[in-house]
């Protein structure tokens, strides 16, 4: 539905609320049921038990997985469609180019700054190992960093599209994509096709976007349901030291890199991603929260579809700063807890197996504990210290989401900006135009 439609066409007085407000009133709500429900409800009881981790936990991972289901084929017709509209291999290059070096290097300040602070905070000084929970993690298999550049490239795309691979999918749809914009009208029919494709995964995107506000209620009241506030006492340092870290990247590196590169007032940027970061903080999911932040980007900070319809996907699969910074700080606080002494050469590696790691990892709810295994073996921590952290990580997991999302936005702010695809008057404006997601009906 359009933002011309009719109030007739609009059931009932949910309409008079954008879906991003209804977004926040769901995380809002969700929170507090979820710890009252801790607080008051026997956790071994038929209550809790039917509607904690039944109905909410049914409804909010249906959600998520509803947004999934739409993940590859969106990234794929979207990635194709953007790398064909840049026409020629050397506009290709550039925005590529820029992007991939900007990722990265916010990565390497992320995990800088985390083991920075780690020092500083000493979350694993003092800890009382014989009040937690010792759980069993399977390592992730190492590679080399030959192996690693090597699968990026698809040997059979179809096997990629199935396995979820979303690097081998963004590399498979860019060089599909380049083909494509360089062969132009000789390949008119298969451009529409794509392009048509693509406008059907937005419409479905919208239609599954109806559901968010019950989506996010669920998901954010299962958590607070079954950890409680109490979850972070026995873990509170580390905790406090990652979201300080968290905030640092936020507050300190992206508006520099608004200010220096894109020219642009951070305070303005991040009031109008507020509703981006609530949602990525509800689902904890980089690629479910895609559509969002691409809608934003173009409708309200001013950024061509040309550039967020390669740079978001993209980032969402190789721009992970908050894992990046949630890995520094598990090293510092394991290193510490089980008295390891971590020489410097070991810090570089950390800095530089962390910054790998992201490359390639999932988008989704929970991935990054995998991937830090592939850390502490690099420099031989107990696997121990991922399962010490695993009970506060869903909480911490939800805040670096969204500083995932939003290093994705302000890197795309930077490279549309630097080749002259951002509207600085849609910016600017108090009032930005409205996105259609805020006009679809929320479900009663």
């Amino acid at each position: 539905m359009d933002a011309s439609a009719p109030d007739s066409a609009r059931p009932g007085r949910f309409s008079k609320f954008g879906l991003t407000t209804w977004i926040f009133i769901g995380l809002l709500a969700g929170i507090l049921f979820g710890v009252l429900c801790n607080l008051m409800l026997d956790a071994e009881s038929g209550l809790f038990q039917v509607g904690v981790n039944g109905i909410c936990f049914v409804l909010g991972r249906g959600f998520v997985r509803l947004m999934q289901m739409l993940v590859v084929p969106l990234v794929f017709a979207s990635i194709v469609c953007g790398a064909a509209a840049l026409g020629s291999g050397t506009m290709l290059g550039r925005i590529g180019g820029a992007a991939i070096v900007l990722y990265l290097f916010s990565t390497l300040l992320a995990v800088c700054l985390a083991l920075l602070l780690g020092q500083l905070v000493a979350p694993g000084v003092g800890l009382d190992l014989g009040a937690i929970t010792q759980l069993e993690v399977k390592p992730a298999a190492s590679s080399t960093l030959a192996e690693t550049f090597l699968n990026i490239i698809p040997a059979n795309v179809v096997n990629a599209m199935s396995t979820g691979a979303m690097l081998q999918i963004i590399v498979a749809a860019m060089i599909l994509g380049y083909v494509i914009g360089s062969l132009g009208d000789e390949v008119r029919t298969v451009r529409q096709f794509f392009t048509e494709f693509n406008t059907i995964m937005m419409r479905m995107v919208l239609f599954v976007f109806a559901f968010a506000p019950l989506g996010v209620f669920c998901l954010t009241a299962h958590t607070f349901a079954n950890t409680g506030l109490a979850a972070l006492v026995p873990l509170a340092k580390y905790a406090s030291g990652t979201l300080l870290a968290l905030a640092l990247q936020l507050a300190l590196v992206y508006s520099l890199l608004l200010v220096l590169i894109a020219r642009l007032n951070p305070q303005r940027f991040f009031r109008k991603m507020l509703p981006v970061l609530g949602f990525a903080f509800s689902t904890s999911s980089s690629n479910a929260t895609i559509p969002l932040t691409m809608e934003t980007l173009e409708r309200k900070i001013g950024a061509s579809p040309r550039i967020t319809s390669f740079t978001i996907p993209l980032g969402a699969t190789i721009n992970m700063d908050g894992t990046a910074i949630m890995q520094g700080m598990a090293v510092v606080f394991t290193a510490q807890a089980f008295g390891v002494n971590l020489e410097f050469s070991d810090y570089l590696t950390v800095i530089l197996t962390a910054t790998m790691a992201s490359i390639g990892t999932a988008g989704v709810p929970g991935v990054g504990l995998i991937t830090l295994s592939m850390v502490f073996a690099s420099i031989h921590l107990p696997m121990e210290g991922i399962a010490m952290i695993m009970g506060i990580d869903r909480l911490i997991d939800m805040t670096r989401t969204a500083v995932n999302v939003t290093g994705d936005a302000v890197v795309t702010c930077c490279v549309a900006q630097r080749n002259g695809l951002l509207d600085r008057a849609v910016f600017d404006a108090e009032d930005a135009p409205a996105a259609p997601l805020a006009t679809l009906p929320v479900p009663q």
